[in-house]
This record gives structure tokens, C-alpha cells and sequence, in this order.
């Protein structure tokens, strides 16, 4: 299976998640392209959307290399095996992660006008994103969002490999995902279209389902 683009795995996703009822349910869609399709869900399902924005931490000297994510809370997923085998010094982790923090809050300002978390005690939370690779930034998000006390949490990407799945299947109520395949190499493999979605849009997303 490959998607024509984020707006039909939106849609695919979303038919797939009306087999449950979510009656206090919210999408947390993770930007940017997490938001097209969490635009997709949240029309469909009749909810409303917000954001969580976790972030790689890359290495001091290559940021391509990801020891992990953070979330704008603080909360920090590590590779310790990987700042362990690099040698960094707490003060270079501790660095990155302060960077990275003031830039979710600088992307929370832009996309929603604030940097406040979306309420999300008691309800039923939908995580989107457009897909999955390593899992640190989802696995950030996840446990960041559980510290709110969400009534349940599903998790609902149209790709993702295997073991990644398995590594985050723990985190949630539920895993909704359309396509789990073994030869995995990046998410944009399993998009004919993959353009990155911009900030206007998902600026405009917003706007439409936000309130």
C-alpha cells in the first residue's frame, strides 16, 4: 500500500477509527504533516484538533544523529547507550534540551497562539502523525500527554515499522495503524506525494478545528 498523500491516509485512517466511539474524544495531531491528517480524523469523527509538539534532540556536533526527543514539559526520551558512547557532558545534553524546549514554545505561539497544552484531562485522546520511524518523538509525546490524565490515549499513524509499534504499544489503549511493513526505510517511502505541509497551513487547520 502506498498513499496518494496525508489526505487520503487521513481519510483511510479515520474510517478505521470509526469502529470506536470517542464521545469526549480530542486529536492531538503532531506537526506538520501529523496535522493534515489529524485534520482528516477530526473532520470525520466530528472533534476537535490541537497540537503536541515533541522535538529530535540532535547530537551537539551533527544534529542529523538523534540521541532522542523532548516535549515542551521537559519531558526527555534518551538514547543513553548513543551520549554515553559520544561522551557528552551533562551541561551539552542539558543545552540541547533547553534549545529545543524554547523552540516547541516559539511553534506553539505560531501555529495556536499560545503555548498553553491543550486541555486534556479525562478525555479520549487521538495522537496522529503522518508516520513513524524510531518512535523517540512519539514516545516523548506519549508520555508527556500522560501526565494530564487523559482518559485513554490511541495512537493512530498510517505507517509505522514493527518494532517501533511494539516499543510503544505499552504507552497507549490502543494502536490504529493501517500499514506495519518489515522493509521500512523512512516514512516518505509510503507517500507518492510527501511535500512537507507548510506552517500556514497547518496554521489554517487550526483556525477551522481548533475551537
Amino acid at each position: 500500500m502506498v498513499f496518494k498523500d496525508r489526505t487520503e491516509a487521513g481519510k483511510r485512517l479515520a474510517a478505521e477509527l470509526s469502529r470506536w466511539a470517542f464521545p469526549n474524544g480530542l486529536v492531538i495531531a503532531v506537526p506538520r504533516g501529523g496535522v493534515v491528517i489529524g485534520a482528516e480524523v477530526a473532520r470525520s469523527l466530528g472533534l476537535k484538533l490541537d497540537l503536541i509538539i515533541p522535538r529530535k534532540l540532535g547530537a551537539p556536533h551533527n544534529p542529523e544523529l538523534a540521541l532522542g526527543a523532548v516535549t515542551q514539559d521537559g519531558t526527555t526520551i534518551l538514547n543513553r547507550g548513543l551520549s554515553g558512547f559520544l561522551q557528552l557532558e551533562d551541561k551539552e545534553l542539558q543545552y540541547v534540551i533547553e534549545r529545543e524546549i524554547k523552540e516547541i514554545k516559539r511553534r506553539m505561539i505560531l501555529y495556536r497562539g499560545s503555548e498553553d497544552y491543550p486541555d486534556c484531562k479525562d478525555k479520549q485522546l487521538i495522537i496522529t502523525d503522518d508516520g513513524i520511524a524510531t518512535g523517540y518523538t512519539m514516545l516523548a509525546a506519549l508520555r508527556s500527554l500522560k501526565k494530564f490524565e487523559p482518559e485513554e490515549i490511541t495512537l493512530a499513524v498510517p505507517v509505522a515499522p514493527p518494532d517501533t509499534l511494539t516499543m510503544l504499544q505499552g504507552e497507549v489503549s490502543r494502536v490504529v495503524c493501517l500499514l506495519v511493513p518489515e522493509n521500512f526505510y523512512a516514512v516518505g517511502q509510503f507517500y507518492r506525494d510527501f511535500e512537507q505541509t507548510s506552517d500556514d497551513e497547518v496554521i489554517n487547520i487550526l483556525r477551522e478545528l481548533k475551537r
